[in-house]
């Protein structure tokens, strides 16, 4: 390891130095998150056997500090994620909807499942959420405009919320809609854009 950055199977991870200005979750008051609309990237990318059951749910289990934190605070949150490589188009065989299932399963988190991650289906199921509920939005990957960072795409994506909380550090190096675009779409309409629990955690590790 050096001190300017480490190389991991091919690509470098520059180090961030102590005094980087960095926005997290935690800087936000509660007063701040409440009934706000917040998308969240996650990283939902977990192996499901062939019954479509959740193998290893460590990144979910990950993700659950943020997610508990924003249902207590009365956010509306829209959970966002890939899950393995589809070709930019629905593939059944790598859909989150199991995810939705083992969260409420196993960990007394219920989310709404929306059966795509943009259109009008995605925008009902985020025009129906309440302060402290959460919608799991379908495979970003099955639109080939998530990994071209299409800002059309994660325009549509953002389904106007007003603060984006990148939560998903497994995917962070991906200059995708959803983990990129996004964010800097909230950000041009006046939001903010800021660092989950995780990723804090991984920061400062």
């Amino acid at each position: 390891m050096t001190r300017g950055g480490s190389v991991y199977s091919g690509f470098t991870v520059t180090l961030l130095p102590d005094d980087m200005p960095k926005k997290t979750l935690g800087d936000l008051p509660d007063s701040a998150l409440k009934d706000q609309l917040v998308f969240v990237r996650v990283d939902f990318n977990v192996p499901l056997d062939s019954a479509g059951n959740v193998t290893d749910d460590t990144r979910i289990r990950m993700a659950l500090p943020t997610l508990r934190h924003l249902r207590e605070a009365g956010a509306r949150t829209i959970l966002a994620s890939h899950l393995g490589r589809p070709k930019g188009e629905p593939d059944p065989d790598f859909s989150l909807e199991p995810v939705a299932r083992h969260l409420a399963e196993h960990f007394d988190f219920a989310v709404a499942f929306a059966p795509d991650c943009i259109g009008s289906e995605a925008e009902a199921a985020v025009a129906r959420l309440s302060a402290g509920e959460a919608v799991l939005l379908e495979n970003t990957r099955f639109h080939a405009g998530d990994t071209e960072n299409d800002r059309d795409f994660a325009a549509a994506l953002r389904h106007g919320a007003t603060l984006f909380v990148n939560d998903a550090f497994g995917s962070s190096h991906r200059a995708h809609a959803s983990v990129v675009g996004v964010g800097e779409a909230v950000r041009a309409a006046g939001g903010e854009a800021v660092a989950g629990f995780l990723l804090e955690r991984e920061l400062r590790y």
